[in-house]
């Protein structure tokens, strides 16, 4: 069966913060100059919000430049960030950090506690009401090019093929979208932007991209512990000082509070276990008695972009380009990039717009939107934190200390610090460390992956090709079980990779739980020899995240 085809002027692979705000200005510039360019946003999730995962402390700069009313337009964005809290922690007790020793960049005065995954379910909703065409559970799955190389749009995967590879009865093939201009807002980790990047060079001049693992649940807590408003970090234990995390608590709305951990992915020992760590963070006698008498509501996990300014790369190429955390523009220490992520999905769409208005058919690149970012204030929020991720490869307190003055002199530093190797070149032999004994979950603040996967409401149809691949088979076994005592089971926040093994402990193999899956990306990142690839699986497949 052939594929059939639909022609946009602007296709956008993924409906988060970047995509719809991308897709939004487009169809906002129509209506100003009275034009009619196409759109069309495709989205993996079975809807609009359903693979978003964030804190999420919600800065509405660039919102309030796209949509300057949307206080009166119902944005799900009601809780007025009211005080900030800084703690040390030691496994024991916990050290507030003074408020006025903090630098402008980590208060959080004039933002909001928000649900992004509901955030963008209302941008879905303004941008359908503006004449965009948003498909949701459709995953775009390859890249098209024209003759010349450039970017000709993108198909979704097909539907209905078996584990063994043959078509089902319900077989479909997927769709071609062709559009001028092809904007990739996949997220962190895209698996198109990754092949672009590659494909093109992205990365040539710039240094290489950083990540972190989040891990975060949602809470209904006890009213009498609720305070609307408030918003807590805290860094140290259970993180040793060589190892970068830290977690955040933030109330919101009902008797709602948000909690989670991020922990950076250059980490050394095979042994850790982020989902761990985050579970053993929740014991602590500062943190514990929240969530005592309350009820975990959802689970979820995110790979998240850390390498900010000397990380972005190459933002476009010969039809299309980058946008949002595709290109990597999360603040690490102001710990946001949704903001970011929508001025520059904005800022994209100017410079399509222009080009379109001009007859341009979309073999070229947009380098107008190049030209915007480096004139805009996202490029400037970048740099005048771009020395404090890198610090933190000294130390705990040596990132700390950075992040401080780097805050307080707003990056006016003279130099500018260099990440020397991508995340999974980190990992150290597991002879060089003494496994981790964590503590068992006790089912009140602390819970197995199992139950948590559970709760993140993932499903994949069981009779699909595995869309967790490996370049060579050999390299579970012979590499990372030998070498690294198979970190993936320990990386993986869903329970995902396992070593199974016979009854009496012979013949190990790798099994690959791929239905467990909620398309966090950290196998994709972490795995030490970059033998797991992860692909896009049947759209609709996932998580579906509420009010996440």
């Amino acid at each position: 069966m052939e594929r059939e085809s639909m022609e946009f002027d602007v296709v956008i692979v993924g409906a988060g913060p970047a995509g719809l705000a991308a897709a939004i200005r487009l169809k906002q510039l129509c209506a100003e100059n009275d034009a009619d360019f196409s759109v069309c946003v495709l989205e993996k999730g079975s809807e609009v919000g359903a693979h978003i995962l964030s804190g999420a402390v919600f800065e509405p700069r660039a919102l309030g430049e796209l949509i300057p009313d949307w206080k009166e337009q119902g944005a799900p964005i009601n809780t007025p960030c009211e005080h900030d809290k800084f703690m040390m922690l030691t496994e024991k007790g916990s050290m507030g950090v003074p408020g006025f020793i903090m630098p402008p960049v980590l208060h959080n005065k004039g933002n909001y506690i928000v649900s992004l995954g509901n955030v963008c379910r209302w941008l879905g909703e303004q941008a359908e009401a503006a004449g965009v065409e948003v498909y949701p559970g459709f995953a775009a799955a390859e890249v098209l090019y024209h003759d010349d190389g450039s970017v000709k749009g993108v198909a979704t995967g097909d539907m209905g093929i078996g584990k063994d590879g043959e078509h089902k009865p319900m077989y479909e093939p997927g769709l071609e979208l062709h559009a001028k201009y092809t904007f990739f807002a996949e997220g962190a980790r895209g698996s198109l932007s990754r092949q672009l990047t590659d494909k093109f060079g992205l990365r040539d001049d710039s240094g290489p991209q950083k990540y972190g693992i989040g891990i975060k649940e949602l809470w209904e807590i006890d009213p009498a512990k609720h305070r609307p408003g408030y918003v807590q970090h805290t860094f140290g234990w259970p993180m040793d000082t060589k190892t970068y995390g830290g977690s955040f608590l933030y109330h919101f709305d009902e008797n709602l509070v948000s909690v989670g951990f991020v922990m950076g992915l250059d980490y050394a020992n095979p042994y850790l276990s982020p989902y761990d760590e985050f579970q053993r963070y929740k014991t602590h006698p500062a943190i514990r008695p929240t969530f005592e008498g309350g009820k975990r509501i959802s689970y979820g996990a995110r790979a998240i972009t850390a390498g900010g300014f000397q990380s972005v790369p190459k933002l476009t190429f010969p039809g299309g380009a980058l946008i949002g955390c595709s290109a990597g523009f999360v603040n690490v220490p102001k710990i946001k990039g949704s903001n970011n992520a929508m001025k520059t999905g904005m800022m994209a769409a100017e410079a399509a717009f222009e080009a379109l208005k001009g007859g341009a058919e979309g073999h070229d690149e947009l380098t107008g939107y190049t030209k915007a970012y480096e004139n805009s204030w996202v490029y400037k929020d970048l740099k005048a934190v771009r020395n404090a991720k890198p610090a933190f490869g000294f130390g705990l307190y040596a990132g700390v200390l950075m992040s401080g003055i780097e805050g307080w002199l707003f990056g006016k530093l003279p130099f500018t610090l260099k990440h020397k190797k991508a995340d999974h070149e980190g990992l150290r032999p597991a002879s060089e460390f003494e496994p981790i004994d964590y503590p068992k979950p006790d089912g009140e603040v602390s819970f197995d992956k199992l139950s948590s996967v559970f709760i993140s409401n993932t499903n994949h149809e069981e009779d699909q090709p595995a869309h967790l691949t490996l370049k060579d088979a050999s390299v579970p076994i012979e590499t990372n079980l030998a070498l690294y005592d198979a970190p993936e089971q320990r990386y993986c926040p869903a329970g995902v990779y396992e070593i199974v093994r016979e009854d009496d402990g012979s013949n190990p193999q790798l099994q690959i739980n791929a239905q467990n899956c909620v398309h966090c990306k950290t196998c994709d990142i972490k795995d030490p020899t970059q033998n797991i690839v992860w692909v896009t699986p049947e759209g609709s497949g996932g998580p579906n995240y509420p009010n996440m």
